[in-house]
């Protein structure tokens, strides 16, 4: 592999307007292990599902991963529930993943360990 990946938690998002290329299966089977375990490529699409005990807390949780997105510019697609969320990343300007949806999610997953 050409491209060397940042260690995903501190990286900063770059803005994909298009024209470079989705991640290849290598490309991403080099990142995955750098997420919790409970991440997983779904139809092309970066995907984690989380509970939480109620309402209050799941809401808690949208508004943190919003704050994540809004700081780094790269926004998921997110399916709330009464107590659970969905979070699914993908670059929709190259119809593929980025490095920018890894970083995100790691991110995310770094709300965990506080």
């Amino acid at each position: 592999m050409s491209e060397t990946f940042c260690d995903l938690a501190q990286g900063k998002c770059k803005p994909c307007e298009g024209g470079i290329p989705p991640l290849t299966t290598d490309e991403i089977n080099t990142l995955m292990p750098q997420l919790d375990k409970d991440w997983s490529v779904v139809d092309g699409r970066l995907r984690r599902d989380f509970r939480f005990p109620d309402h209050y807390v799941t809401m808690t949780f949208v508004n943190a991963v919003a704050w994540i997105s809004h700081q780094q510019g790269h926004h998921p697609d997110l399916t709330v529930t009464y107590n659970s969320c969905r979070v699914e990343y993908i670059t929709h300007a190259i119809d593929g993943l980025s490095e920018s949806d890894f970083i995100c999610a790691a991110k995310i997953d770094t709300l965990f360990q506080l």
